[in-house]
């Protein structure tokens, strides 16, 4: 059993590091599916298995490796790069910087029914029907959209789904 998990090692790390890539550079460019955000973290963490059973297979070449300049240099210079990502970046939620086209989406659910609908060339009575009609409880137009969405038990982008199809 040990021989033969040790065998797929090395290919699994190169198939699933050739998925990680390609999901990666998707992501960073902003092309493929949806499917290659969940496909890029899951499988990365997939890619765990096969590199701690290649580690085993190889570990006595490891120890060799970690004996010289290369390996230290090499892993020290990645857990610098690495920790660049985690300095604050003013961003009071973490993480990365949204991108503008979400923050003005976000910005714009925090503000009134009444205050939206001229932007979807709608009145607040045509936009109150529109959502009505998609299953949202209104209960004023002074309502922001986010909470007509939590009143409605829904997400808000299902709303903002709904009004992108105006």
């Amino acid at each position: 059993m040990k021989s033969h998990l040790l065998r797929y090692a090395t290919p699994l790390i190169t198939g699933l590091f050739l998925v990680s890539l390609i999901s990666g550079l998707g992501l960073f460019f902003h092309f493929g599916p949806s499917g290659f955000h969940s496909m890029h973290e899951i499988l990365s963490l997939v890619l765990v298995v096969p590199f701690v059973l290649h580690l085993w297979k190889n570990w006595r070449a490891m120890i060799t490796y970690f004996k010289h300049r290369p390996m230290i240099i090499g892993l020290a210079l990645s857990a610098v790069t690495a920790g660049f990502f985690l300095i604050p970046t003013g961003n009071a939620e973490g993480g990365r910087p949204m991108p503008s086209q979400f923050a003005v989406a976000a910005q714009i659910m925090t503000q009134p029914l009444v205050e939206v609908a001229p932007i979807y060339d709608q009145t607040s009575d045509e936009l109150t029907a529109a959502l009505t009609a998609a299953g949202y409880t209104i209960s004023s137009p002074d309502q922001s959209l986010s909470d007509i969405a939590a009143a409605s038990g829904k997400a808000d982008t299902d709303l903002q789904a709904v009004l992108n199809a105006l």
